[in-house]
């Protein structure tokens, strides 16, 4: 005999664009994002019995996201998750649970002139604002927010010493060496009993309170490795808003060689007379942590 064990089926890569128009001023402003809609529920019979009749069919999800994103802000992403969230579980008694993530694209506004332009943007780099909900039937709703490929580099101010060697080791102590990284920082904020507890969320504020300390340690840190930085970061965002309950980092080294080019004339090209390097692709060095506030409810 078999059973069923998971099920949870929804719609992936909607793909959707709001404009505001501000009628009076002229400005516009823009946000596209992914959506992923995964629901949970009584939809056992649907897998085992070819009972369709408790389906919620996936265009059905995915029209469902557009109208939602006419009729409430789609910025900020938390929010319209747990807008989406919460009308899935409300509409359809046999759906209990709404697990919705949303991929924020980055477009910035030009400036033409040294004066921002009104309707126009630019794409600056790959990153992207990511938002995990799932809103569970009488339980609240759960957020957890994302920077993802934020892409940095520092060209000093790091060093990696001290470090445990054994008859394996190789690498050597470096007091100065370059440091770049693709940041993924994720904050987990405590359980929302509502919609409306989230709608009074400033998850913009603490969006951009994160990038700013996660751009602002990197930069100024003398890194003694990436390990003692992340965990700085990490202290620094839960200082700054007390209703996150976690955060957490994943840092990959992007790994920038010396080439030892005194074979060609004596030329000095290592140490500090180092100024061209190989960036590497692979293997590199992975680095992650989470920090939680110290008591008993301090878990993931």
């Amino acid at each position: 005999m078999s059973q069923l064990s998971y099920a949870r089926y929804g719609k992936d890569n909607v793909r959707l664009y709001k404009v505001e128009r501000d009628e009076k001023s002229g400005i516009q402003s823009v946000v596209e994002q992914t959506v992923c809609v995964l629901l949970e529920g009584d939809i056992e019979t649907s897998y085992t019995e070819a009972d369709n009749s408790v389906i919620v069919a996936t265009d059905t999800q995915k029209q469902t996201v557009y109208i939602l994103a006419k009729q409430n802000p789609i910025n900020p992403p938390e929010q319209f998750a747990a807008t989406l969230g919460t009308h899935f579980t409300t509409k359809y008694p046999h759906i209990h649970a709404a697990h919705v993530k949303i991929i924020q694209h980055r477009w910035t506004r030009m400036e033409v002139d040294g004066k921002p332009h009104p309707h126009s943007f630019f794409r600056d780099g790959e990153e992207i604002r990511v938002v995990e909900s799932v809103t569970r039937e009488g339980k609240g709703i759960d957020i957890k927010s994302k920077i993802e490929k934020l892409l940095v580099l520092k060209s000093t101010g790091s060093a990696f010493y001290g470090f445990h060697r054994d008859e394996f080791t190789q690498l050597p102590e470096t007091w100065d060496r370059i440091l770049s990284t693709e940041v993924e920082a994720g904050w987990k904020w405590n359980t929302f009993k509502s919609l409306s507890e989230v709608k009074s969320t400033d998850f913009n504020g603490a969006w951009k309170a994160a990038r700013d300390i996660t751009l602002k340690t990197f930069a100024i840190d003398n890194s003694a490795s990436v390990q003692n930085t992340m965990y700085k970061m990490c202290d620094q965002i839960l200082a700054a808003v007390p209703t996150v309950e976690a955060v957490d980092y994943s840092l990959p080294n992007k790994h920038y060689f010396e080439i030892d080019l005194s074979w060609h004339k004596g030329l000095k090209n290592t140490g500090k007379d180092a100024t061209v390097y190989a960036p590497q692709s692979n293997p590199n060095g992975l680095i992650q942590c989470t920090v939680t506030r110290k008591g008993p409810k301090a878990k993931l």
